[in-house]
């Protein structure tokens, strides 16, 4: 145990201060716990209170099933990409989204590392196989841009195949649009002192350590590495037809609700209800690139 342990603490320099961090240390270092919510120049103080953030997911959520009846009604079609930092809520972005739509036309589609069959396809194919039908909305936890980002990091690509995915997406995205499908591409951005916290957290729940990956692990030290793919993706495929839409994920809470209501807003569905979708939170949400800076 005594190797283990000493085999995944790793040195980090944060705010100009190197900092050891041991993930299987039971005790939150006090240099996270403090700067969590603040880091990556997160606006509030505070999380939004939990009785004030269920009282407002109800409300959006009936009108996600309004969707839901209007796309059975039209056969119009929705897809959501999630995309983000290790750790930022995107599972937890589509629960709130899905939970209580129909499962049987709201799908999630998480997939899994490609097949040796996969690996000799075009790299959009099976992405493409999971697009939506008539009257159906689709959830994809992570996406095509896993070679925008992990990929070229952990090396799993070359550099050619990551150059021509920059390339290739946005042409893609183009026929999306063109199809006519309501299509949504959310990036879910946190500080550095919250990732680790929400590691550490994974890692010493007891329902939650099957979400602490060793490509987490391998990720503590890529920081930086990821802030340059992550910066370069948005800057080259956010495009007029095909945006990013950026979320500043610390408060989970907050980020849900705007995000959803984002999706609320770009739908003009039957029965909408504008007083419940209330005013975008210009602070948590924001388009492409620039918001970040």
């Amino acid at each position: 145990m005594g190797e283990d342990v000493e085999s995944r603490a790793v040195a980090l320099d944060i705010r100009g201060k190197k900092r050891i961090f041991d993930v299987d240390d039971p005790v939150l270092p006090d240099w996270v716990e403090e700067h969590a919510l603040e880091s990556g120049e997160f606006p509030y103080k505070k999380k939004l209170k939990e009785e004030d953030y269920v009282e407002q997911l109800e409300k959006l959520q009936v009108e996600l099933v309004k969707v839901q009846f209007w796309l059975q009604a039209t056969g119009k079609r929705v897809m959501a990409l999630f995309e983000g930092r290790d750790a930022a809520g995107k599972g937890g972005a589509i629960s709130a989204s899905s939970e209580n739509m129909n499962p049987r036309l709201a799908r999630v589609v998480a997939l899994t590392k490609p097949t040796e069959r996969e690996q000799g396809q075009w790299y959009f194919q099976r992405y493409v196989a999971q697009f939506p039908t008539a009257g159906e909305f689709v959830l994809f936890d992570r996406s095509w841009y896993n070679r925008a980002g992990v990929e070229p990091v952990m090396g799993f690509c070359t550099p050619q195949q990551y150059e021509d995915f920059l390339k290739q997406a946005p042409q893609l995205e183009k026929i999306i649009a063109h199809e006519g499908i309501f299509f949504f591409k959310f990036y879910l951005d946190i500080g550095r002192e919250m990732q680790l916290k929400r590691f550490h957290d994974r890692r010493h729940d007891p329902l939650k350590v099957w979400k602490l990956s060793s490509m987490d692990i391998a990720a503590l030290t890529k920081w930086d590495d990821y802030s340059a793919k992550r910066d370069r993706m948005l800057k080259e495929t956010h495009t007029d037809f095909a945006p990013w839409t950026v979320i500043r994920a610390n408060d989970k809470r907050r980020g849900r609700l705007e995000l959803i209501r984002h999706m609320l807003n770009r739908m003009d569905y039957d029965g909408k209800d504008k007083k419940v979708l209330g005013t975008v939170d210009e602070q948590i949400i924001g388009s492409g690139h620039g918001f970040l800076k």
